[in-house]
């Protein structure tokens, strides 16, 4: 399924949507999600709960706001995959 799809969250008192994909690579599979213009991909860890992960360059651009969505669109596909 590499179809894009919608993902809504509530954070802060509003909702949000963003624009998502779920990529599926042999036993795993990654969610690529589009957060204020940057690219956080979403993958399971041994927990199965999922890490965000940006390249080095997003990282320094990350804000508070942003570091608060990127939490929540993790539960919120904890959810989804439950």
């Amino acid at each position: 399924m590499d179809e894009p799809f919608i993902l809504t969250i509530q954070y802060d008192g509003r909702e949000y949507t963003f624009e998502a994909r779920l990529a599926v690579m042999g036993y795993t599979h990654k969610f690529y999600v589009v957060v204020n213009g940057k690219e956080v991909v979403f993958e399971p860890d041994e927990e199965r709960k999922y890490r965000a992960i940006l390249s080095g360059v997003d990282q320094e651009k990350v804000t508070h706001q942003d570091r608060g969505m990127i939490r929540e669109i993790g539960r919120r596909i904890e959810e989804i995959r439950s």
